[in-house]
């Protein structure tokens, strides 16, 4: 079955290959959300009195530690942070996730998250849906560009069945996969995307994912929702920022156990104080959609001071705050789980704090529900910087249409607000600085493509800094280019010589023994980095007007040169691999 597979078509191959993707895409989906449920229920089912609910404290440091314990000892692997692994493996790894991705971030995520750490489901199942369309492509044998488009597959139908919504998880892989794909390459992602949906409406039922007590929209309350986009726009700028110095701080302690410790106690502590810090905190976000705030508050050590009006937007907004805390100490403690649940969640608690708020003035009433439904959509297409996939999710996650002006209003605020201070989004900002980010500019994105390493020519003959001017003339008539790299003993460059720099006393034989070589050769202009991206390399050509560069390694050692014939004739040669029209 499968050789008979493999003599189709390859643009046929694909549709059927999208169908399978998108099959296991969304089994996927539904075994996470199953497992996640069932570890939980196992955990917390059998609470019946408050004494046993300190649990609630543990249970996420121990989580964190099983999930650290997995990954190191059986996986070997760094998972997390899927979707910036997603991006990675298009970016610099030709489209291939190794297969273990195909299962192992369900089981590490199952158990971070059933344990109630702070983080979201999303990032990881993405991950997997990738893994399953870039395996599927490479074991059916297909070309780098349906690998591509597969992989795309994968993640969209894993979207798609997490949340059963098609058409988000088509627009989560063209906004922030960032493809440059034609409209004839979007089918693919189309079949995958209803295959998936249409499995977990099957194992999952019907509902929508986020039930509500929305209310009709009303044109008197766009002021306010374009003061919720500003203000999802900052907590945007906030949450980016924070995220990534934490982690950063807290993944430079060296000691692994040492960093589970803190990240553990401090997930605990925070806990404690803020209970709907636990887990993915769609539950609390649930009971907001619904205006049941006691419920979304949670078993809290502040209940007396709730009396106070205002104390519970204050409440709300130290949990906005704390959240990215939370998360950061899951993720970098040792837990795998994502930033797209936790942006969710903020996002509902900044939409109902904004409400909240307004209603406390007795100036104006609005909907706190419908609010923290758009709030939402507002911090996603900020954190994200996903506009159109922020409008359509939280339109098909909650049946929200009715609000789709609001949604569209407070999307496009936060949107623009956040490209006001930020030009990348949380899954791009780091690898955007290690220039390997692809971008929907064609030529940027070839160029991402590029790799230094694969570009070097090593038919340069070096000559010894010792060496003279006779020694040059030997490699002059065995070389057949006509730049000459300079080295020491060690291997490292020391200049280089031009053709030209000696053609006027090349034949000058009584100099061959005088001149030395170290009085001849030049330092270069520029010196290329074996680890360079393409774009810092031709910024260096850019600077020079060379047409010709030396390579060194991380040491400094000589390794060769960079043309920019070659890079033009490996630009060209890429540009029809990743072209999908």
């Amino acid at each position: 079955m499968l050789c008979k597979l493999r003599q189709l078509p390859e643009n046929q191959l694909l549709f059927i290959m999208a169908l399978v993707v998108g099959l296991g895409s969304g089994l996927a989906a539904v075994l996470l959300k199953h497992a996640i449920h069932f570890v939980a229920w196992t955990l917390t089912g059998w609470f019946n009195t408050p004494a046993e609910s300190i649990l609630y404290i543990v249970y996420p440091g121990v989580g964190m530690l099983i999930a650290l314990l997995f990954v190191k000892f059986v996986i070997k692997d760094n998972i997390g942070h899927g979707v910036t692994k997603v991006l990675i493996a298009l970016s610099k790894n030709e489209s291939k996730i190794k297969p273990h991705n195909t299962w192992s971030s369900i089981i590490a995520s199952s158990l971070t998250i059933g344990f109630g750490g702070s983080v979201g489901a999303e990032a990881p199942i993405v991950y997997t849906g990738a893994a399953i369309g870039s395996n599927t492509a490479r074991i059916m044998g297909l070309s780098y560009k349906h690998m591509t488009i597969l992989l795309g597959c994968g993640a969209a139908g894993a979207v798609a069945g997490i949340f059963k919504a098609p058409l988000a998880g088509v627009l989560f892989t063209l906004e922030i996969l960032l493809f440059n794909i034609s409209m004839t390459s979007i089918l693919p992602l189309l079949v995958s995307a209803v295959t998936a949906t249409t499995v977990s409406y099957l194992f999952l039922g019907d509902k929508v994912v986020f039930a509500n007590s929305i209310e009709a929209f009303n044109m008197a309350n766009i002021p306010f929702y374009i003061i919720l986009g500003v203000a999802c726009g900052l907590v945007s700028l906030y949450f980016i920022r924070m995220t990534l110095r934490l982690e950063d701080r807290i993944s430079s302690i060296k000691r692994t156990y040492r960093r589970w410790y803190i990240s553990a106690v401090s997930l605990g502590l925070l806990i404690f104080l803020f209970p709907p810090l636990f887990g993915e905190g769609y539950e609390s976000l649930s009971h907001l959609l619904n205006n049941n705030t006691e419920a979304a508050i949670g078993p809290s050590i502040f209940s007396s001071l709730f009396n106070i009006g205002w104390f519970t937007p204050l409440f709300f907004a130290a949990v906005i705050f704390f959240k990215v805390w939370a998360m950061s100490f899951t993720n970098a403690g040792g837990g795998v789980g994502g930033t797209f649940g936790p942006t969710l969640f903020i996002g509902g608690v900044a939409g109902f704090v904004i409400a909240r708020s307004i209603n406390l003035t007795g100036l104006y009433i609005v909907p706190e529900a419908n609010f923290a439904l758009v709030g939402m959509a507002g911090l996603m297409a900020g954190v994200m910087q996903a506009p159109l996939t922020a409008i359509f999710l939280i339109a098909e996650i909650t049946g929200g249409y009715m609000l789709l002006t609001p949604l569209i209003i407070t999307a496009a605020i936060s949107f623009a607000t956040i490209r006001a201070f930020e030009t990348y989004s949380i899954y791009t900002k780091r690898i955007a600085k290690q220039g390997a980010l692809l971008t929907h500019n064609s030529d940027q994105a070839v160029l991402t493509l590029l790799k230094t390493s694969d570009l070097i020519e090593k038919d340069f003959l070096p000559v010894n800094v010792n060496s003279v001017l006779g020694d040059l003339i030997m490699k002059v008539r065995e070389s057949k280019r006509n730049i000459f790299p300079v080295i020491d003993e060690q291997g490292f460059l020391k200049g280089i010589i031009l053709l030209d720099d000696i053609r006027q006393i090349m034949f000058s034989t009584e100099r061959y023994e005088k001149d030395k070589v170290s009085e001849l050769m030049q330092t270069p202009q520029e010196i290329v980095s074996v680890d360079d991206s393409m774009e810092c390399v031709m910024n260096k050509f850019e600077r020079t007007s060379t047409w010709n560069l030396p390579v060194a390694d991380s040491s400094g050692r000589y390794t060769g040169f960079v043309s920019k014939s070659k890079i033009f004739s490996a630009y060209r040669e890429q540009l029809q691999k990743v072209s999908h029209e």
